[in-house]
């Protein structure tokens, strides 16, 4: 994995300041504190709604091309790193999922410097869904870090471990998955147990079975809200 660049001197400064530019522009005072406090943020919100922040980001995207890789990562990096209000992270993650170097393996530190600096589940599932992206295309070569991070010390990298791969279906590398659920079923926060249950119920879509047994297997090593969320789905015993 290569190394977080310390001096980001790639970044396009004009386009940063055309972010916060727009990003205030559209700013919604009464809408700002509510959104703070539903997601228990520090950061203080612009109030700016998603839809609205993803039109602008497209549209400031097309006026600013990152032509080079690093351009786009320096330039995510300095809007995430310098972020002031919590719309500045989600902006940073949407540039960071335009162009075509987001699916290179270079590009994970970008992603877990997110997770780990984001802390909390906005920014961490979103990092998480770009680096189920590079798995996918690169399982050789980035399988290993993740299973690095199925026992990381921080919590986000061990849910990110857990949910990378939703949505892979066929594609999803049981063992990577099992491993990660297996590591992590005796955690009692919320997160990892939310997690287990969700990739679960996400794989269920693909085979049904694997997981009703599977989670039949764990028994009740499997708390009861992971148990839950796995089998939400799942068709019910006396049909």
């Amino acid at each position: 994995m290569s190394p977080r660049p310390s001096v980001l001197r790639h970044a396009d400064r004009a386009l940063i300041e055309a972010v916060r530019s727009a990003l205030a522009s559209v700013a919604d005072v009464e809408r700002a504190p509510k959104m703070q406090a539903y997601m228990k943020s520090a950061m203080p919100y612009l109030g700016v709604p998603a839809p609205i922040l993803k039109r602008e980001m497209g549209a400031l995207a097309k006026q600013h091309p990152l032509v080079s890789v690093e351009a786009w990562r320096d330039t995510a990096l300095a809007l995430f790193r310098e972020a002031t209000y919590r719309e500045e992270w989600y902006a940073a993650l949407n540039l960071a999922g335009r162009t075509p170097h987001r699916h290179a393996p270079a590009s994970l530190p970008l992603f877990e410097e997110m997770v780990v600096t984001g802390a909390w589940w906005d920014v961490v599932d979103e990092s998480s869904h770009r680096i189920g992206d590079i798995l996918e295309r690169h399982r050789a070569e980035v399988t290993p870090t993740l299973r690095g991070w199925i026992s990381d010390p921080v919590l986000w990298k061990r849910r990110v471990s857990i949910i990378c791969q939703l949505g892979h279906r066929g594609d999803t590398d049981l063992d990577l998955l099992r491993d990660a659920i297996e590591a992590n079923l005796a955690d009692r926060d919320f997160f990892i147990r939310k997690a287990i249950g969700w990739a679960l119920r996400e794989y269920a879509k693909h085979d049904m079975p694997w997981v009703v047994a599977y989670v039949d297997r764990l028994g009740t090593r499997l708390s009861p809200l992971s148990r839950r969320e796995a089998l939400k789905h799942a068709p019910d015993e006396d049909e």
